[in-house]
């Protein structure tokens, strides 16, 4: 019973999200797929279904170890696979795949997104580009789970965006920071070679960070209050 409840509230989060990305841009009519986990199932998004007009009840759920249909009445998105590949690998709550426009363009011309900026250290720094596969193969799916090793998001040569998180808002969010990340390095070359962050920066973004809790909210302390 209480599966069943998470995996209703996971088809509404799938499909609150797809209308999202639809509504920023990041997907285009059919071209994109969300999906969660809960347990051994995977809510995911139909195939041929325009993102923007997805519902809960639209989104169909399969089981996370063969895509065997669980529920629902339209079939998965052709890209089951990648979806599963990215579940079994790197232990994911939710994943995201786009064909962002920025994001898929550079993915046309680099063989790596270089980490210009201390954000895309949220994504685990340089982004990876995996090599061009077949939309809808197990060859995609490889390429795109190696390419995520050690990150949450990965370029698709020729193709598109894939990113996942621990749950839906955390895919999304890595989503949009890739996007985001994509866009700046784009805006930057068209004036120059863009500065890379390299290693040495990296680490010390790190430890500032863990240093001052950055990204989470904070009280004042009594010894800033005195000062």
């Amino acid at each position: 019973m209480q599966l069943a409840a998470e995996i209703t509230v996971a088809r509404a989060e799938v499909a609150d999200a797809a209308r999202r990305l639809a509504a920023a841009g990041l997907v285009a009519g059919t071209a994109g797929n969300v999906s969660a986990r809960r347990g051994d199932a995977v809510a995911i998004t139909p195939t041929g279904a325009r993102l923007e007009d997805v519902t809960p009840a639209d989104v169909t759920v399969v089981s996370a170890h063969d895509g065997r249909p669980l529920a629902g009445v339209l079939a998965p998105t052709s890209e089951l696979d990648l979806h599963l590949g990215v579940y079994a690998a790197h232990g994911a709550g939710a994943v995201v795949h786009t064909h962002a426009p920025v994001a898929t363009a550079l993915a046309c011309v680099l063989d790596e997104l270089p980490c210009i900026h201390y954000e895309m250290l949220l994504l685990g720094g340089p982004v990876r580009v995996a090599p061009y596969a077949t939309f809808g193969t197990p060859q995609l799916a490889a390429s795109a789970v190696a390419a995520l090793e050690g990150r949450t998001a990965a370029l698709l040569a020729n193709h598109g965006t894939i990113a996942f998180g621990a749950d839906v808002e955390g895919a999304v969010r890595a989503t949009e920071l890739l996007e985001w990340a994509a866009t700046v390095y784009w805006r930057a070359a068209q004036l120059g070679t863009p500065r890379v962050l390299d290693e040495a920066a990296r680490r010390a973004v790190v430890e500032a960070a863990i240093a001052r809790g950055y990204g989470a909210p904070r009280k004042i302390t009594e010894e800033e209050r005195s000062r």
